[in-house]
């Protein structure tokens, strides 16, 4: 049986782009704002931050314990963010790549069409001449309206 998450993934709209369930949504946010100035400002706040605990009596040790965890813990999550962010731009990257894919086919379909024009062009070209060949033989008399009609002979 599917999970909450796992079936939201299956579920599309209609310009084929699969719906995003809310946790997927945080996450999307979270890591935009990651890459920010102000994740900049609040992680170097932080860490200066850890510092300061030594006002308040607790060890070096301790406080590099703290640290040290805390950073462990940041890596797992950005970790995770850039698999997220791979995961979502290879999606979209096969989506791109399907488009492509119909483009050719259309194109394949139009350069299909256009050698058929072509020829079509030569065969009227072919029955032009045929009929021009056939009027200076006089094979071809005009029947008093402007049209030619065949004469037979």
């Amino acid at each position: 049986m599917l999970g909450k998450a796992e079936s939201m993934v299956k579920i599309t709209n209609g310009n084929g782009h699969r719906k995003l369930n809310l946790l997927e949504k945080i996450s999307i946010k979270m890591t935009e704002w990651v890459g920010t100035p102000w994740s900049l400002i609040i992680h170097t706040l932080l860490f200066a931050g850890i510092f300061s605990l030594r006002q308040f009596g607790l060890t070096a040790d301790y406080i590099l314990l703290l640290l040290t965890t805390a950073v462990s813990l940041e890596a797992i999550y950005l970790s995770i963010f850039i698999q997220m962010s791979v995961n979502r731009a290879t999606e979209s990257l096969e989506e791109v790549e399907e488009d492509i894919e119909d483009i050719q086919e259309e194109a394949d379909e139009d350069e299909e069409a256009h050698k058929v024009l072509i020829h079509i062009g030569q065969q009227m070209k072919a029955i032009q001449q045929d009929l021009d060949a056939l009027r200076k033989s006089g094979v071809l008399k005009p029947n008093g309206n402007g049209h030619k009609t065949l004469h037979r002979v």
